[in-house]
């Protein structure tokens, strides 16, 4: 309450009882004593005897000048008296009294005269210690000054939790004078306040006795009703002198500043975090879909409800233009769509994978041709217009409850190869300045993932297509064998690498067989692959000894420079049912023999091409009618979490029906050996003898049978 105006205080309205404790009087130790005419004391209370120290025995029936006053006093007290008695009027005064124990000392006085039914006249003095009672008036003028003057809100509550006391500086807090909280509990005084956690607060506070201090809550009062305030609220129970509770003080600061710095702080630190996250997570494989994903993961919900992420088809094209979209349309291809939850609002988006064309009015188009982003802060009917596609996306759109949007260019290396788009339908805050800001970031750096991962599809692609140039389409068919064949780029990230196989047909009926692996991966594995074959195939072709070619096209690799490749030789010849085998550097073959179990060619190994000046040895095999020689390169084996024996018996094993057509046992390996995440590319080239006299017929069934690659 105001303390300048004390009628602002809300009366007690309850009745002293039984139970009621001591009060103020109690404290101020008030004594009372009554005198008769003669100045006889005839009433003694034990306050008298406290402040005085004499009991009642002592002090009634003396009188009260010899009793309590110095001789030096006397007139004085006699002349003060008589006025009373006479009843010209009270008197009220500081004056020495002397003490049981002899000493001095000052009380207040409070003199009048009183008559009773018989008219005889008593005088009535009420007296209390002086120090005492200034101790009182100073605390009390003290508390007064500083709940009135304090530049903090404060309130008192009753036990009812209704106010009774608001002191100017809540006043201005909440817009209200103090007569408009006074006997009202906070929710009826503050109805825009979520009064519930308050009131529940000061009850606590009045059962437990346990302050609450610093209590955070936010809200708006009639003193600034256009925006949400912040405030600290310290809660204390109030005690009688006898413990008892009799109401609940509270103190409140506003708070609103620094609320707004601390959150600024903390979205401050939240947006770093997004970033650096963005920085980790966003192109973690060089996939461009899997990387479009990833943009959109992070973007919701920590920044929208809905993102999606489209990137204009010129940019995928091989033939690029340079320079932005022209046109008065602009076809984009979406990569991503990622919602918080179900919603409408992704089936009104462009299905992934889909080409979609827009005008120049929309608002992506805008994006693209300008580069810079796009706000709208309040989505009305006419911007829903410009963002969705047609009028059915607009209603998904609606009733997915969209009332924000943005739309951010995806710029790498100075060009504009697409659009993030964001959405706000949960969010109740509409995007702001920061929020473009972040966006951008976020942009930036997931526009070079997408960009790098375009640019290595388009590599990736001219690989393939060189690397399937390079490698037989249909081998000529062999006297006395039996082939099948496969290759397969690295399942992880699609990768091209080195890897080949070849049959090359020779005199007398013999055949050769290669497999060999480039190290290194792209499009330079890819073109060293096809100088090797082409090397290997010209020198097989000379019916040279496998160990022969070796030494050769070792000579040849290290002419190519940095370059090194395994490499393993086969040549049979069906007259004799043998087969000469040398290797360089390569995995051992795998052989299976009906009947018998398949097992790994114990060969001389040799160095890789590459290395130089290292001889190679050919080692003879005598090969029965339906025996088999599985050729195969490091990918279809080698894993970084098994070793290499464990991956050879796991081999071996799965070649043990020697029966199984040889398609079938291509896809068995394939299937069984491959995994998803498998970063090397594999060769795998398998011949079974069969005897010369089935060569012709055999030879239009595989032409029949074979699989395209």
């Amino acid at each position: 309450m105001s303390t300048a105006d004390a009628s602002r205080a809300e009366p007690d309205t309850g009745h002293a009882g039984p139970s009621a404790g001591p009060g103020l009087l109690d404290v101020l130790g008030v004594a009372a004593v009554v005198l008769d005419e003669e100045g006889r004391i005839t009433l003694w209370s034990p306050q008298a005897e406290a402040l005085f120290g004499y009991s009642a025995q002592e002090a009634l029936g003396r009188f009260a000048a010899s009793l309590l006053v110095d001789e030096q006093h006397l007139d004085i007290v006699m002349s003060l008296f008589e006025k009373v008695m006479s009843g010209a009027g009270s008197w009220a005064g500081v004056f020495p009294v002397r003490h049981k124990d002899g000493s001095s000392r000052l009380a207040e006085f409070r003199n009048m005269r009183l008559e009773d039914q018989r008219g005889r006249r008593y005088a009535l003095g009420i007296a209390s210690d002086q120090a005492t009672l200034r101790r009182v008036e100073r605390d009390l003028a003290l508390s007064m000054r500083l709940v009135s003057q304090a530049p903090i809100g404060l309130a008192v509550f009753d036990t009812d939790l209704r106010y009774v006391l608001v002191n100017p500086a809540l006043e201005r807090l909440n817009g209200l004078p103090a007569d408009q909280h006074l006997g009202k509990q906070v929710h009826e005084a503050l109805p825009q306040l979520d009064a519930e956690p308050i009131e529940a607060a000061m009850r606590e506070v009045l059962a437990s006795g346990l302050p609450q201090l610093n209590q955070f809550t936010t809200g708006r009062t009639p003193a600034d009703p256009g925006q949400d305030r912040a405030w600290s609220v310290s809660l204390y129970r109030l005690d009688d002198t006898a413990g008892r509770a009799i109401g609940v003080a509270a103190s409140i600061v506003d708070v609103t500043a620094q609320h707004k710095s601390a959150t600024a702080v903390a979205l401050a630190r939240q947006r770093l975090a997004l970033i650096a996250d963005a920085s980790v997570r966003i192109g973690t494989t060089l996939d461009l879909g899997v990387t479009a994903r990833e943009l959109g993961e992070i973007a919701v919900p920590a920044l929208a409800d809905i993102a999606t992420v489209d990137v204009l088809d010129s940019v995928l094209a091989a033939d690029h233009p340079p320079g932005g979209p022209r046109g008065e349309s602009v076809r984009f291809r979406a990569l991503a769509v990622k919602a918080a939850r179900p919603t409408p609002a992704t089936l009104a988006a462009d299905p992934v994978g889909e080409l979609a064309r827009y005008d120049a009015t929309r608002l992506v188009t805008q994006c693209v041709r300008t580069g810079r982003s796009i706000l709208v802060e309040q989505v009305s009917d006419q911007d829903l217009a410009r963002i969705a596609r047609d009028a059915d996306a607009a209603a998904l759109l609606v009733e997915a409850g969209i009332h924000s949007y943005l739309a951010v260019p995806l710029i790498a290396r100075g060009e504009v190869i697409g659009v993030l788009g964001l959405q706000r339908t949960d969010n109740p805050l509409p995007f702001d300045h920061d929020d473009v800001l972040l966006a951008g970031e976020l942009a930036a750096r997931a526009a070079v993932c997408i960009d790098n991962a375009r640019w290595y599809q388009k590599q990736r692609h001219a690989a393939l297509t060189l690397q399937r140039h390079l490698l037989p389409h249909q081998p000529t068919p062999t006297p006395g064998l039996e082939i099948a064949y496969r290759y397969q780029p690295a399942a992880a990230v699609g990768e091209v690498g080195g890897d080949w196989f070849d049959v090359i047909p020779l005199p007398d009926g013999k055949t050769a067989l290669v497999v060999g692996d480039v190290m290194g991966s792209g499009i330079n594995a890819a073109a060293t692959m096809g100088q090797l074959r082409t090397a290997a195939r010209t020198l097989a072709e000379l019916d040279l000894d496998p160990a022969a070619v070796l030494t050769r096209l070792d000579h040849t690799t290290t002419g190519l420079g940095h370059t090194m490749a395994t490499c393993v030789i086969a040549v049979y010849d069906p007259h004799r049912n043998r087969c000469r085998i040398a290797s360089a550097g390569h995995l051992p073959p795998v052989r299976t023999r009906p009947g018998r179990p398949p097992e790994l060619l114990d060969l001389p190994t040799g160095a890789p091409l590459g290395v130089g000046g290292v001889p190679f040895e050919a080692t003879v095999l005598d090969l029965g009618i339906g025996d088999e020689l599985v050729l195969y390169t490091d990918g279809l084996v080698e894993t970084r979490d098994q070793d290499i024996d464990v991956r050879l018996q796991v081999l071996t094993t799965l070649l043990s029906d020697p029966g199984r057509p040889l398609e079938m046992t291509c896809d068995l390996l394939l299937s069984e050996l491959r995994r998803p995440d498998d970063r090397d590319d594999v060769a795998l080239l398998i011949a079974r003898t069969r005897p010369l006299t089935a060569s012709a017929d055999q030879e239009g069934r595989d032409q029949e049978e074979r699989p395209a690659d």
